[in-house]
């Protein structure tokens, strides 16, 4: 770490990232003892314990100064520093997506690719780490309550974190620092260096006398004079006549009364100077206290109040009134970012002085104003940094609060980005927020509130718990058929619920309920849209899923290589879809028996992937899983444990084990290890994911005792075959009960168990086992498939041990031919067969 005993210079050299900070403000005044503190207070975590520095909380009563402090502390300091972030902190929705923006300074995939959560996952993970940047400054600005971010500020990393907010309760949470207002010699100070030469010590300690040492009156106070050059007695006349005023009506307030009449005595000023200015004011009371898009203005929409209208269709006479907020200290304008940003509390001032009626007039003109500036695909990625920019305000402006159903539209829109950015937790806080407000307003059958509930149960699935998924879209389904509406709306909003059920019933381990489910969905999407509508074109896609998953596999193909045809050439489909249904198609040609044919679609596919998605999108790693498998079905076992590895590494680093596609992938590492012999890597990660997949997916899905299965080949080659046959035979078991006999994932099973009892020298009943498991397996998958062809091997290798070598040695010259026909004798599997040693059948789970 950095050596902090020198005295920096007050701009030392330029961090290599510098995002967000505002700008230094030129007035600054004062506070160094508490810079001096904080900064040895810093310094001296580092000297105590050098890998995990506590954070800092800053706290005090608004209009103190604390974030201009932590802002000058990071200008100051900033030459000690590789990086230096400032985090908005108001709302927890946002601050993940700030954490997540760092993700290229770090070397890190970009959110785009990967989703705002993984990617603020990554990126606290690499800050931790201290990869790449030891030096590190995280300000977490504004944060409320403790237990809202807690979670996501990096302790235990080598950098710093610095929090202001004015909740006292981070005392328990981190190195407190009491934040008071001015010393009175910090304060004279202050209004000296802002109105020089117009006024004197004795004329400043009575203004600082009157506005309580509050740096933001002060602020307020100088500003004003500076730019009207009101003497200061006629300033204090005002301010004492406002003041008492004030304290007359009585009207109980949060800040002191002289505050309120400092800010009241600028706004009059203004309103002499620019009547608009006044106007766009009070708009931005309206916002967020966020930095606020200048874009959002740039589209005057219908029906907002005629002077604000008028305003923005003067270009000229908006930035002027823009300057003027800016010069009355009323608003922080930052041009080069192009952003205007209110203090809370002069917004807070602002909105108290309305009467309710205007204040009902400006929360509408700022709801239209986000709405135009909304765009209108969430879905795609190009559009995200405008609704990052424009969360908080549609947040705080209260957007589904609007009677306006577009208004509740354009806040599911907000839903939908935090969703398919990535950001689920997000995505749940607002949506459930939303949906509360809607059941108490609107009734709990209401379109708006069962679209909120569609919305969240996809978001819940996505977070792995799929039997709350599964309730909660069985209940709202519910709740629509109890509606009687012909609004196209809600039917559009009934078929998207219903799409969304099929994987509710796939998660659950119910296949051929899915396959019912999505059949009559995609009759019903049909008939609404025609045959290649996108949505119909996705619930195909579903529908083939389903087939796949009960061993319709040249069904699946079929509709695999349907879907796939028809994205490529219908508009509105996204690339991730395109990809989806691509890799889908590969998978089921891997299902049929086709190894080689499956690896060179797979490889295509993921090289399509990565160019338009990136390398750690999670469809992107989808189909490099699934590319991995049909390398080590084809024997090409270096690849495959190169591309398994890969992936592999890239699910925990974004996602953790603790995921379906993470679980999933960690299986295909340990099958691919163990056929390369690294036995013991195959066998301690498939123990370590078995134990994750109940807690995935509940104790009996056919997942569990698939992998199960595979568990037990490793138990088997281990030469633990007593353990080995007891696992296959509760997977079997199990199996059966959920699918049945004649399924796959079942009969795969029932060839390693033959092989147990082969192994434990009971070749009867080894060879009774092994031939009914092939019967099965030519009806189910076919004689030539290659699943069918190693029980096959496997029946006649015992039959020749068991000395009927007759019979035995004819069933193993037609597999042996059969192999020349399919996968060659070169194929492992066919040298497997070939020495009469049994061959082990694996599995690996599909994507749900």
């Amino acid at each position: 770490m950095t050596n902090f005993a020198h005295q920096p210079q007050p701009l030392g050299r330029a961090p290599k990232v510098w995002e967000n900070v505002p700008p230094r403000n030129r007035n600054f005044t004062g506070r160094e003892q508490l810079l001096a503190e904080l900064r040895a207070s810093i310094a001296g975590d580092v000297t105590a314990v050098v890998s995990q520095p506590e954070p800092h909380a800053l706290h005090g009563m608004g209009g103190v100064g604390k974030t201009m402090l932590v802002v000058e502390y990071a200008w100051r300091y900033r030459g000690d520093y590789d990086l230096v972030c400032w985090i908005p902190s108001d709302q927890p929705v946002l601050v993940r997506s700030t954490l997540a923006s760092l993700a290229v300074d770090l070397g890190l995939p970009p959110a785009t690719a990967t989703g705002i959560e993984d990617a603020a996952r990554a990126v606290l993970n690499a800050l931790r780490l201290g990869e790449p940047f030891r030096d590190w400054l995280l300000i977490f600005d504004n944060a409320d309550q403790p237990e809202e971010i807690k979670d996501i500020i990096p302790a235990g990393g080598p950098g710093h974190v610095l929090i202001t907010s004015r909740n006292p309760r981070w005392d328990a949470e981190a190195n407190a620092i009491s934040i008071d207002v001015f010393t009175r010699s910090e304060s004279v100070e202050f209004l000296s260096k802002r109105v020089p030469r117009a006024i004197n010590d004795k004329q400043a300690d009575e203004l600082a006398q009157e506005l309580g040492d509050l740096p933001l009156a002060l602020e307020q106070a100088g500003a004003l004079q500076a730019e009207t050059g009101m003497p200061v007695e006629e300033y204090l006349r005002l301010l004492k006549e406002r003041t008492a005023s004030l304290l007359a009506e009585g009207k109980p307030t949060e800040y002191p009364a002289s505050m309120t009449a400092a800010w009241g005595l600028s706004v009059t000023n203004l309103k002499r100077k620019l009547p608009e200015a006044e106007e766009l004011l009070r708009c931005c009371a309206f916002f967020g206290p966020e930095a606020i898009p200048r874009a959002v203005f740039d589209r005057g929409p219908e029906n907002i109040g005629e002077r604000l209208a008028s305003l923005l269709r003067d270009p000229i006479e908006f930035s002027r009134a823009i300057g003027e907020l800016g010069r009355f200290a009323l608003a922080r304008v930052d041009t080069a970012n192009r952003t205007i940003q209110v203090h809370r509390l002069i917004q807070a001032l602002v909105r108290d002085d309305l009467p309710e009626w205007e204040k009902d007039r400006f929360r509408d003109d700022v709801r239209r104003l986000l709405a135009a500036a909304t765009p209108k695909a969430p879905d795609n990625t190009s559009n995200w940094p405008r609704y990052a920019g424009l969360l908080a305000h549609v947040v705080s402006s209260g957007v589904a609060e609007s009677r306006d159903p577009q208004m509740r539209s354009l806040a599911l829109d907000y839903v939908r980005y935090l969703y398919v950015s990535g950001d689920y937790r997000s995505a749940r806080l607002l949506v459930e927020n939303f949906e509360k407000l809607w059941e108490t307003s609107l009734g709990p059958k209401s379109v708006d509130v069962l679209n909120a509930r569609r919305h969240r149960g996809i978001i819940v699935r996505e977070l792995g718990q799929y039997s709350e998924a599964y309730e909660l879209n069985q209940e709202t389904l519910s709740r629509m058929d109890g509606v009687s509406s012909t609004d196209p709306g809600f039917q559009e909003s009934r078929l998207l619920l219903l799409n969304s059920i099929g994987a509710d019933l796939r998660a659950r381990g119910r296949f051929i309920d899915a396959q019912e489910h999505d059949e009559r969905s995609l009759h019903l999407h049909t008939e609404a849209y025609g045959p290649d509508h996108p949505r119909t074109l996705l619930v195909t896609n579903n529908l083939a899923l389903d087939l796949g998953l009960i061993s319709k596999y040249e069904e699946a193909r079929q509709s695999h290589k349907l879907s796939y045809l028809g994205m490529r050439t219908t508009s509105g489909i996204g690339r991730g879809d395109i990809l989806n249904s691509w890799n889908g198609l590969a998978r089921a040609v891997r299902l049929c028996g086709e190894y080689q044919a499956a690896s060179d679609a797979g490889a295509e596919a993921l090289a399509f992937g990565v160019e338009e998605l990136g390398a750690d999108h999670p469809l992107t790693l989808r189909t490099m899983k699934d590319l991995a498998i049909a390398r080590r079905r084809a024997g090409d076992f270096e690849e495959a444990l190169e591309l398994a590895l890969d992936c592999h590494s890239r699910y925990e680093r974004l996602f953790g084990l603790n995921h379906p596609d993470s679980l999933a992938s960690a299986m295909c590492l340990a099958n691919a290890w163990r056929s390369i012999g690294q036995l013991d890597d195959a066998y301690e990660l498939a123990v370590k994911t078995l134990d994750l997949y109940p807690k995935m997916y509940g104790p009996d899905h056919p997942y569990i005792h698939g992998c199960a299965g595979n568990l037990a080949i490793l138990l088997r080659v281990r030469s633990e075959v007593a353990e080995a046959r007891q696992r296959n035979e509760a997977a079997l078991a199990g199996l059966e009960a959920r699918l049945g006999r004649d399924h796959h994932f079942s009969l795969t099973v029932a060839t390693n168990l033959a092989s147990d009892l082969a192994a434990l020298g009971d070749l009867e009943s080894a060879r009774r086992l092994g031939a009914g498991t092939r019967r099965r397996l030519i009806t189910v998958l076919g004689e030539m498939h290659p699943m069918t062809l190693a029980c096959t091997a496997n029946l006649a290798a015992d039959m020749i041990a068991d000395g009927i070598e007759d019979e035995g040695t004819e069933l193993f010259n037609q597999t042996i031919d059969q192999y020349t026909r399919t996968l060659s004798l070169d194929h492992p599997d066919a040298i497997v067969a070939y020495e009469k040693r049994h061959l082990d059948c694996d599995f690996d789970p599909a994507p749900i």
